[in-house]
């Protein structure tokens, strides 16, 4: 298992932001590093772990509980066979495309460590959004995105660390629940029947979705 690239992105002008300011930083590409990853603070204040990564929507990303987001080089590689076309590393906006780990099949609450300093933890999935559908300029992509149900992971820094391209990456702890990134992803979308299952988690899943678990069971009951 390792990190088969790391992708920075620069605040770009899209048309196809609804940001103020009609910027973007989802267009990642890869740098050799090293770059320092450390927590970025609060939702809505911090925005990328990764030190010169823009995150330009402070809304819905960044912050401590998604400082960090990964691709399996796999999950790139079949949608390449279903698109017909290549899909660089970064092209998601992933920070870390990495190779031979299971990342929408990791626990939440799952822990990584990149290279010798950086340890990882893994929080939830990637929900799609209209910004990636017009960065991937395919036709009903969200859509597409959120049946695949493979949508990477979130994580939040829990030891900061330098890392580079190239690292090898350890799974360095497992959580002993069954709530793997791709059940969670389920249950906020297409399966909220699965929400109470989350509340097993625990604190290591991502806040806003922790909630939500909460207020399905509050109201629907297990």
């Amino acid at each position: 298992m390792r990190l088969l690239s790391l992708n920075l992105g620069r605040a770009q002008a899209v048309e196809y932001t609804d940001q103020p300011e009609g910027l973007t930083g989802i267009d990642k590409r890869p740098v050799d590093g090293p770059v320092r990853v450390t927590a970025p603070g609060p939702k809505g204040t911090g925005g990328s772990g990764l030190a010169g990564d823009a995150v330009c929507d402070l809304r819905h990303h960044g912050g401590d509980d998604q400082a960090v987001y990964a691709v399996a080089r796999e999950d790139l590689d079949d949608w390449e066979r279903e698109l017909g076309r290549a899909l660089p590393n970064g092209v998601f906006g992933e920070n870390l495309t990495t190779l031979g780990l299971d990342v929408s099949g990791a626990l939440i609450g799952e822990r990584w460590r990149v290279g010798s300093d950086l340890v990882l933890e893994v929080t939830c999935g990637r929900i799609p959004c209209r910004t990636f559908q017009e960065h991937l300029g395919e036709k009903r992509w969200v859509k597409r995105f959120t049946h695949q149900g493979a949508p990477g992971a979130y994580l939040r820094v829990i030891e900061p660390g330098e890392i580079r391209a190239g690292d090898p990456v350890e799974i360095v702890h497992r959580p002993g629940h069954d709530v793997t990134v791709a059940l969670a992803f389920r249950a906020s979308t297409t399966e909220r029947k699965l929400l109470p299952r989350l509340l097993a988690a625990g604190g290591a899943l991502h806040p806003e979705a922790l909630a939500e678990a909460r207020e399905y069971v509050a109201k629907y009951g297990t």
